[in-house]
């Protein structure tokens, strides 16, 4: 028996049929894990590193044209 090493849950795996470099996820708490070792059983999470980077690109998805946009109107504006 083997544990998620993110959640620390029980994995109930059949290790005949795992091979080192499949991957499998976690029902507990959905982290993507590799299985590293055979004998004995080793398991690792996944790389999380590339959505983690998607998600705070996703965060900043900052637009400086609209910035300029806005100011444009806003020299308009004084213009008349």
């Amino acid at each position: 028996m083997v544990n998620c090493p993110k959640c620390d849950a029980a994995l109930d795996l059949d290790e005949d049929e795992l091979d080192e470099g499949d991957t499998l996820t976690c029902e507990e708490c959905g982290a993507d894990l590799n299985v590293t070792g055979l004998d004995p059983l080793e398991i690792e999470a996944g790389d999380d590193e590339d959505e983690e980077e998607e998600e705070e690109s996703d965060d900043f998805d900052y637009d400086e044209d609209e910035d300029e946009d806005e100011e444009d109107e806003e020299d308009d504006e004084d213009w008349h």
